[in-house]
């Protein structure tokens, strides 16, 4: 019996390991075992989607918390290397670009156990995102880059990865939203928000956006603008909430702006497999929307996951809110942008994951 842990820390992480933690249960060798940094520590962030995953229970919860970028990698640090201590797994599998992924990387790389990154290779090319900080220095230290799109692989290469290391697999996200997805027509979100016509859905949630007042005001702006034109849809990430009251928007919005607190996987799967449009800064909804063929514009200067521009739905329109309104606008006025799925993203990338690190690994 071998065995592995996979490391849970914040809301994106979720999806990737349920598909991993399916295709293991096949592999009556392996015992899989998920550690949760509680990273995430809302109950509407983090436990719901344990429930509509069908996650077992977290062999393990940190509870760490909020706290600056050093508190919760150090804090994570400290109570990760007590659980590889006792548990001394074969392999460590972490999966994104939290501060759980690079810190269970560096305690694992320390005590010698080796490491798998799912969804190596992402690059947005900015520096002041601690987030593709975490990219670069987890794939540096692990011993298996498992690549979700072409793209990882030109990276890696240009960086000197091993090749030996490097394989590309597919989008465990894109597993679980296949897998799943039929779940969604038993979802009660449209009765519960009266939902009954085309929508706009907004997700926001960036410190670099969001922290900002001049964003603040000018998301505003535009949501009062575009909730002229369709219903729109907002569950509100903590931050974005407390950010909008701070500067003073609160109680200030269209009738037509339907605010939520942060939704599980399988209410929110269903509101974007059926919104007209996407408004993000979010990597994952970026790769969901590609997916299902929905129009989904990014409110970034910049993103990891070039795919789902190149070939899918996405558009990625910078932090400029007179050009997001426009580029809203054409969509909905039917000037959309024609996609395709990229390539193994089909459902089966978490199995081929399992095969590699049974065949190689343990």
């Amino acid at each position: 019996m071998k065995k592995i842990i996979s490391v849970v820390g914040a809301r994106p992480n979720f999806m990737k390991v349920a598909a991993v933690q399916k295709a293991f249960s096949v592999y009556p060798q392996i015992n899989h075992l998920i550690c949760h940094t509680g990273q995430h520590y809302d109950k509407k962030m983090s436990d719901i989607f344990f429930i509509d995953l069908e996650l077992p229970k977290p062999y393990s919860y940190l509870g760490i918390g909020s706290g600056s970028h050093a508190e919760q990698t150090a804090g994570i640090m400290i109570k990760f290397e007590k659980i590889l201590e006792k548990e001394k797994p074969d392999l460590v599998i972490v999966v994104g670009d939290v501060n759980s992924t690079i810190a269970c990387s560096l305690v694992a790389a320390k005590m010698g156990i080796k490491i798998a990154h799912v969804e190596a290779g992402l690059r947005s090319f900015d520096n002041t995102m601690p987030e593709e900080i975490n990219r670069i220095l987890t794939d540096r230290i692990s011993d298996f880059l498992f690549v979700s799109e072409e793209a990882g692989l030109r990276n890696l290469k240009n960086e000197g990865a091993d090749d030996s290391k490097v394989y590309f697999v597919g989008n465990t996200m894109i597993d679980s939203l296949i897998n799943y997805l039929p779940k969604t027509l038993t979802s009660a979100i449209f009765e519960k928000l009266n939902l009954h016509e085309n929508f706009i859905l907004i997700t926001l949630h960036r410190p670099a956006n969001v922290d900002s007042e001049n964003f603040i005001d000018h998301l505003y702006s535009s949501l009062l603008k575009l909730a002229g034109l369709r219903k729109i849809v907002f569950p509100i990430h903590p931050r974005t909430k407390k950010n909008l009251e701070f500067y003073g928007k609160k109680n200030k919005f269209s009738d037509n702006i339907i605010f939520t607190e942060p939704l599980g996987y399988i209410d929110f799967l269903a509101l974007t497999n059926k919104a007209e449009l996407i408004i993000t800064d979010s990597g994952g909804i970026q790769e969901e929307s590609t997916f299902l063929g929905v129009q989904c514009i990014t409110v970034r200067n910049n993103t990891e996951r070039p795919s789902t521009v190149v070939v899918g739905t996405n558009q990625l329109i910078g932090t400029d809110w007179g050009k997001v309104e426009s580029a809203a606008i054409d969509v909905l006025n039917g000037k959309k942008k024609l996609g395709r799925i990229p390539e193994l993203w089909d459902g089966h990338a978490a199995n081929r994951i399992a095969e590699i690190l049974v065949n190689k690994c343990c």
